[in-house]
């Protein structure tokens, strides 16, 4: 039987991460993988996501090229090479993956792993065939899927996951998103771009509902303007697949409507992968879908860790990663402090795109604290207008009594590429007259932030 130091448990963003962490801190380190190396992110989410919408947004550039003073004829496009396009790059990660593997002397397993009694995996290939490994220290990180409601089975083929949703033979003529958080409204815009008749129904009152309000209505308002249908406050509470079309029941304030669609995507968040690995047989805790651990990651049992989508926080890959590497630098005995998780940032990928970190302006104001808010509107950006992408802002909120960075909040054009200011900006515990005194580049999307901040300290110029 082989015998490890480290066996992680999945190769997503956060198992492969934490593998090659590991092993650079010394470990004998060995993966175990039942499917493809890199995980849901890499091969059917964040990653070959961005190709699709990359795709689309190169479409919109075609369509709209009188407005940039060029002339076009026809801009079609071929669905089936936008998905091949989307898949060899998906592809071309994972094999990115199995080189670090082999650069870091990490041994991959492949198959499906169970864990057992006195620190060991029984690992099922694909043969069927069984064999067990052990180590002193196993990290669970065996992510999330797609999650099912009961009245919105998946069969795959006219009810989809994202999945399904990234890789259909031939593009819908229409198509209902169920959920519109990042993942949901991501496809809605692509299939929107493509050409398709999209309708988004969300249960709560606001598009990306996690959002701060302000940058949810101006989401709707972009999102309504792209020619997106959509509806709040609305839940789908049947759908009959038996024709040729869908035909799903949706319940709505001013009664139930029936819409008609050629797909529907269920877009309503993820159910985590904790099933059949041998969590119950080893009395390892869990609570509400999600493995119980400490802010080192240790569960309950000795020896066995979690990170990522299977424990509590938000299911991102960065900070699945993140954890990993905590956890690994944690058991190496390395000075490590715990995650800040009211400093992570979230980023979707829609057009506009969104990006935030920190506190809502309403979470502030419930919080008690005293606030400075500023807006800068794109419009106002020069940079923006040369660019054609003019819709959007950035909102800074600050504690008026110390200057605390507590929140900021953007949707435009590549805000997710500009987030990582306020990040770093939070994380060295700056105050607005730091960010308003650092000289920021001169006509970029990313001076919004000080032009932000100087309009929470009444000192914007540019508007």
């Amino acid at each position: 039987m082989s015998k490890y130091d480290i066996i992680v448990l999945g190769s997503g963003p956060g198992g492969y991460v934490t593998a090659i962490r590991a092993s650079q801190l010394g470990f004998k380190t060995a993966i175990i993988e039942k499917e493809n190396l890199g995980g849901v992110c890499l091969n059917w989410g964040c990653i070959p996501t961005k190709a699709l919408l990359k795709s689309a947004q190169v479409f919109e550039y075609l369509n709209h090229a009188e407005e940039y003073g060029l002339t076009l004829d026809n801009a079609d496009k071929d669905f089936g090479k936008v998905v091949k396009r989307s898949r060899d790059i998906a592809d071309g990660m994972s094999k990115g993956v199995q080189f670090l593997m082999k650069k870091n002397k990490i041994d991959v397993i492949e198959g499906f792993g169970k864990l057992k009694g006195g620190k060991k995996i029984q690992v099922t290939d694909k043969d069927n065939k069984t064999k067990d490994v052990e180590a002193d220290h196993i990290i669970v990180a065996t992510g999330a899927r797609s999650r099912e409601l009961p009245n919105l089975k998946q069969d795959g083929k006219k009810v989809i996951g994202y999945r399904e949703a990234m890789t259909l033979k031939e593009q819908p003529k229409s198509m209902i998103v169920v959920g519109s958080g990042a993942i949901g409204v991501e496809f809605a815009h692509f299939y929107n771009a493509m050409g398709t008749d999209v309708t988004i129904v969300e249960f709560l009152p606001n598009l990306v509902p996690l959002e701060d309000e302000d940058i949810s209505k101006q989401f709707e308002r972009s999102v309504k303007k792209a020619g997106i249908k959509v509806m709040t406050n609305s839940s789908v509470e049947s759908v009959d697949t038996t024709g040729k079309t869908i035909k799903a029941k949706v319940k709505t304030k001013k009664g139930e409507e029936t819409l008609e669609a050629d797909i529907v995507l269920s877009a309503v968040g993820i159910k985590t992968n904790i099933e059949n690995i041998g969590l119950e047989e080893l009395g390892i805790k869990t609570d509400k879908d999600k493995i119980v651990v400490n802010e080192w990651y240790q569960t309950n049992v000795s020896g066995i860790y979690a990170i990522g989508d299977v424990v509590a926080g938000p299911a991102l890959a960065h900070v699945a990663s993140a954890e990993g590497i905590t956890c690994v630098e944690k058991i190496a005995g390395v000075h490590v402090e715990a995650i800040d998780y009211g400093n992570i940032p979230g980023c979707t990928y829609a057009t506009p795109e969104i990006a935030s970190v920190g506190m809502t302006e309403k979470q502030a104001k419930e919080a008690g604290y005293e606030l400075k808010v500023g807006k800068f509107p794109f419009s106002a950006s020069g940079k923006a207008k040369a660019a054609g992408t003019p819709d959007g802002f950035v909102k800074v909120i600050f504690d008026a009594k110390y200057g605390e960075w507590l929140g900021c909040h953007m949707i435009g054009a590549g805000v997710t590429d500009m987030i990582a200011e306020a990040v770093l900006g939070r994380k060295l515990e700056t105050t607005g007259h730091e960010v308003l005194k650092a000289i920021h580049p001169h006509p970029t999307m990313s001076e919004a932030v000080m032009e932000a901040v100087a309009a929470a300290y009444d000192e914007v110029i540019h508007l």
